[in-house]
């Protein structure tokens, strides 16, 4: 659950997937391991994306990780499908259980962005499945929500709060492609390679020099983040005496 922390309310979350069983009777039956549950199942399945990738995420794998049958992984959590959800929802939990720290409204609407950034880029092998598998929504659900209910606190609420969210996860989002496509990219197919050895463009040399060189991405994006959150959030007043 994330929380605000300068007033330490605790902030609402959806509750943590639980699954339902597919049969009913004792988990002691064949293919089934005594006191497993939906959530080991899920924790280990994170673990082993995050270790190994996405790629190494199979039914028949992480039914050996566990010790148990393939068929116990169906009856908790149901197949590759449902599993996948299962866990980029209880990845994105995890994510929300962070303080949200700030003094003014735009400070705080600008920390929750920088989770979202964050977290997509330290744990990428799940945002990665996430986006795969059409869930970054559901992958990134609590942190806006977070966003959400700090926009609310500044007074940006309705349309106006729906579309500084379209603004704000906008600029996250495509910095956080930015990053993780360049993991993926060989070094002559990257931007500053493709650019940077373009002939005959018309620009000055200074300009071509310099698209050749990687930008400071991080520095970037605090830059640009900050210019999206003070376009759509109000200053913060109240430090002002005179008003």
């Amino acid at each position: 659950m994330a929380t605000r922390a300068d007033d330490g309310d605790l902030m609402a979350t959806q509750p943590p997937h639980q699954a339902v069983p597919r049969s009913s009777g004792s988990d002691s039956g064949p293919g089934r391991r005594a006191g497993l549950d939906a959530g080991e199942i899920l924790d280990r399945a994170i673990a082993l994306v995050e270790d190994e990738g996405a790629g190494a995420l199979t039914m028949r794998r992480l039914a050996a990780e566990l010790g148990v049958a393939t068929t116990s992984i169906y009856w908790h959590v149901g197949n590759r499908g449902d599993l996948v959800t299962a866990l980029v929802g209880r990845h994105g939990e995890r994510l929300a259980q962070q303080q949200i720290e700030g003094e003014t409204a735009r400070d705080r609407v600008q920390a929750v962005a920088r989770m979202i950034w964050s977290s997509a880029v330290d744990h990428r092998e799940v945002t990665r499945l996430a986006a795969a598998a059409g869930a970054s929504s559901l992958h990134a659900r609590q942190l806006e929500l977070a966003m959400a209910r700090e926009l609310q606190e500044a007074g940006v609420v309705g349309p106006a709060a729906r579309d500084a969210m379209r603004a704000i996860t906008a600029c996250v989002g495509g910095f956080i492609v930015a990053n993780l496509i360049d993991d993926r990219t060989p070094s002559s197919l990257r931007r500053t390679s493709v650019l940077g050895g373009a002939e005959s463009t018309g620009l000055e040399p200074s300009t071509l020099e310099a698209l050749a060189e990687p930008a400071d991405l991080p520095s970037l994006f605090e830059a640009t983040l900050r210019a999206v959150v003070d376009s759509v959030v109000p200053a913060d007043l109240s430090a002002n005496a005179y008003l």
